[in-house]
């Protein structure tokens, strides 16, 4: 089974033409698919043509947010309710190609966990293509994660790849990111784009300072979840020793014979060791911490290993 996971906002004059182009690129294959639609709060008329999609189309189902959550939001939903062994992700606007998709899966079959799609020509204006290039070259150097285009839409996985993942606030930028961070393996692979025939995009250059920021957050957990005194205990030794190394030069100073008491000097040095103190026992809280959630979860596996069967 192959799960096809659509993110909708505002699209209702895409969704049915949308619908007819999967048909078109997975009829074909000997797999059974279905369509999993995530309506992420449209103001439109969204909702209703995906109900009529869904009165004539048996492989249809559709999921209704809320309000508009975000994409992360609306993929986290598509995930939970996709059956497939293989998920695959493709936006609503028709800008990705629906063809492309037996690309991808036959790549999967090659022994990869994701296959990330590379727009290699990108039918976006410049204002959108510049930034986006300068995105990707920020996260592959920070993330060690190479690829041309990090954000693509389109995208398959295996399913457990998709069980794995937690998505929450605009994390879906990183999904490359987080999947190779629990050892999946990571393709990529160019596909065709297309220019925007309805809708609006609703994109702007504000999103690219979210998404840095959603980078230090993802490069933090990815290093430093499981091992946090690494992080804040360095920092700690490290300012710790500077306001050490520079009392220590104050102390001298005061033995042959000069004022230290209105040095700005004598502040920094006190203040870098009772920060750096503070950094370092946070350090060891957030290792508690983590040692705690460890043993618990661990508890918990053992628990279910143990328990044969269970009668409800």
């Amino acid at each position: 089974m192959i799960s096809v996971v659509v993110p909708v906002y505002n699209e209702e004059r895409s969704v049915a033409l949308l619908y007819e182009e999967l048909e078109a690129a997975l009829d074909p294959l000997p797999d059974e698919w279905e369509a999993v639609y995530v309506d992420d709060g449209s103001t439109d008329e969204s909702f209703a043509a995906l109900t009529r999609l869904h009165s004539r189309a048996e492989n249809v189902r559709v999921v209704r947010l809320r309000r508009n959550f975000g994409k992360a939001a609306a993929l986290a939903a598509g995930f939970a309710e996709a059956t497939g062994d293989f998920v695959v992700t493709i936006d609503g606007d028709l800008q990705d190609d629906p063809s492309e998709i037996p690309h991808l899966l036959a790549k999967l079959d090659e022994g990869f966990d994701l296959v990330s799609g590379w727009k290699t020509r990108r039918r976006d204006p410049i204002t959108r293509r510049i930034p986006s290039k300068l995105f990707n070259w920020v996260v592959g150097r920070m993330s060690g994660i190479h690829l041309h285009d990090m954000n693509c839409g389109l995208k398959a996985y295996r399913r457990e790849v998709v069980r794995g993942l937690v998505l929450y606030g605009e994390l879906h930028r990183f999904i490359p990111v987080l999947a190779h961070e629990q050892g999946y393996r990571i393709a990529e692979l160019p596909v065709n784009h297309r220019p925007r025939g309805h809708g609006r995009s609703r994109y702007g250059l504000e999103r690219y300072l979210r998404g840095f920021l959603d980078l230090l957050t993802v490069s933090f957990m990815g290093r430093y979840r499981h091992r946090p005194l690494h992080l804040f205990g360095g920092l700690g030794l490290l300012l710790t020793l500077t306001g050490t190394s520079v009392l220590v030069y104050l102390t001298i100073v005061k033995i042959a014979g000069h004022a230290i008491g209105k040095r700005p000097l004598l502040t920094l040095g006190v203040l870098l060791v009772v920060v750096g103190m503070q950094f370092f026992s946070l350090g060891l809280i957030s290792e508690m911490i983590t040692s705690h959630h460890e043993e618990r979860a661990f508890a918990r596996e053992q628990r279910d290993a143990r328990v044969e069967e269970v009668l409800s």
